[in-house]
């Protein structure tokens, strides 16, 4: 199971890949995942956003992981996979993170419940009872789609939680980030890839970012650049990335990103779920591989 130390560098968001039918394309998933893993990244993370968790029954989820983990096996990677098992309600998120332990996940990635907008205690007893299933839980605060900011206050009391090993900040707030790091917090995750070196640069262990699917190297420089102390060359390919980056969110995730992938060959199709839909041809002509 994954640790505390373990939370560091890129992690990889994956996407869901689709036949033109919409049904699950495992083959094109195997391929992604053997490239995601062979570039060299840290960690893979199944049903997240960017994985369309929202369309994707939790029978497919099932299906994802073991096709992962075959993979992964088939190449000798140990490369660790977190799953997505937040929803709204406490109960199905503590079945959920039952399963995901049980097909041998190595950590769980938590959404702060969203729509039906708890207080804070009722957020704090959902992370408690997600982490008292006992696989190691990964806290995601993401209020743009919850709808919900937890206070800095009780974002340190959730990260004591035993069995919460870390926090994925998409906020865009770097005060969480900088007192969070201030009192020895666990490990934080940048989870909004706009923000990557500043996070970086208040104490952030990495991040966890879609736009890092494409030519995940390039990150993987960024990252290494830092920690290497070598701050200045990490500065200047992070802002080469930045344009790529913004265009990418231009539109609703993870269209651009599907277009590119299946442009790159790496899988079969760029294919969506409805409601979400394909990325526009304006988009696609501002963003060349």
């Amino acid at each position: 199971m994954l640790t505390e130390q373990q939370i560091q560098g890129i992690y990889i968001p994956v996407i869901t890949p689709f036949t033109k039918e919409r049904e699950l394309d495992l083959p094109s998933f195997q391929n992604y995942i053997k490239v995601m893993a062979n570039s060299g990244i840290h960690g893979l993370v199944i049903n997240g956003t960017t994985g369309e968790s929202p369309t994707v029954t939790w029978d497919e989820v099932e299906q994802l992981v073991k096709a992962a983990k075959e993979t992964l096996s088939s190449i000798n990677s140990s490369v660790p996979i977190m799953v997505g098992t937040g929803t709204n309600d406490t109960a199905s998120t503590v079945a959920r993170t039952k399963k995901a332990a049980a097909l041998g996940a190595d950590a769980v990635l938590v959404v702060t419940p969203y729509y039906n907008r708890p207080t804070e205690e009722g957020i704090y007893e959902h992370f408690r009872m997600a982490a008292s299933v006992g696989i190691p839980v990964m806290v995601y605060e993401i209020p743009a789609r919850t709808g919900v900011r937890v206070s800095i206050d009780m974002m340190k009391k959730i990260m004591n939680i035993d069995g919460v090993i870390g926090l994925k900040d998409s906020t865009n707030n770097l005060d969480l980030m900088t007192e969070l790091v201030r009192c020895g917090s666990k490990p934080i995750l940048c989870g909004d890839d706009t923000f990557f070196f500043d996070m970086l640069t208040r104490g952030a262990a990495g991040g966890m970012m879609a736009s890092a699917s494409i030519n995940p190297e390039r990150f993987l420089e960024v990252y290494n650049r830092f920690v290497a102390d070598e701050k200045e060359d990490a500065y200047r390919l992070y802002t080469q990335l930045l344009p790529f980056i913004k265009n990418l969110f231009e539109e609703p995730a993870p269209a651009m990103l599907k277009h590119l992938l299946a442009q790159q060959g790496i899988i079969a199709s760029a294919q969506l779920r409805l409601p979400l839909m394909p990325a526009s041809e304006q988009l696609k002509a501002k963003i060349a591989l």
